[in-house]
């Protein structure tokens, strides 16, 4: 999407000054991720939910230095919502910036092909297809859904909006778990 080819890697984000950022959706549901947990012998944990399907979905972005950046949606997420969330990415960082996201067809839409071409500072590289174990991003969901939100019994999509929001603003002062989810990724070394 860009003037030149680039491979994905910090070097091609330090040769343009640029800051890389690893870009994921996910959603949550008012259904919740069941986590094992501590009970006495013989009297199992019972979570009582609303037993409905309500969706928030959102999608964040990841850099190297710890920064997380996060945009929730109710329903669905669409072309016009990553784009949304783009734009605040080149609010907040004033200097290029390279995406690596995965293939998913919103990602591809023509939409926002043409939002990208008139926006050169933010250019974009598609990681393979079901290589998920190289987006860092994919940690920040694997977290949320761990401790944080794991047997999180929510009342309605507004408790379940406060949560998700709250258990991120606590990620977001832990950079060095933010850092981590690199780490953990083969594009650490790149």
């Amino acid at each position: 999407m860009g003037a030149e080819t680039l491979a994905p890697g910090e070097k091609n984000a330090k040769r343009w000054r640029a800051r890389l950022i690893f870009v994921d959706e996910s959603g949550f549901s008012l259904i919740p991720p069941t986590r094992r947990t501590w009970a006495r012998r013989g009297e199992p944990p019972i979570i009582r939910h609303p037993f409905s399907w309500p969706k928030l979905s959102a999608i964040s972005g990841v850099t190297r230095d710890g920064q997380l950046y996060l945009h929730l949606v109710r329903g669905s997420i669409k072309s016009n919502e990553v784009l949304r969330f783009l734009a605040a990415l080149l609010r907040h960082i004033r200097r290029r910036i390279i995406v690596l996201w995965d293939n998913a067809g919103i990602h591809r839409s023509q939409l926002i092909k043409d939002w990208l071409r008139a926006h050169p500072r933010l250019w974009v590289e598609y990681l393979p297809p079901y290589a998920c174990e190289l987006n860092a991003d994919e940690g920040v969901w694997e977290h949320l859904k761990g401790a944080p939100l794991g047997n999180y019994c929510a009342t309605d999509e507004r408790d379940l909006e406060r949560r998700v929001r709250s258990c991120v603003r606590r990620l977001q002062r832990r950079k060095a778990v933010i850092r981590g989810f690199f780490r953990r990724t083969p594009l650490a070394h790149v």
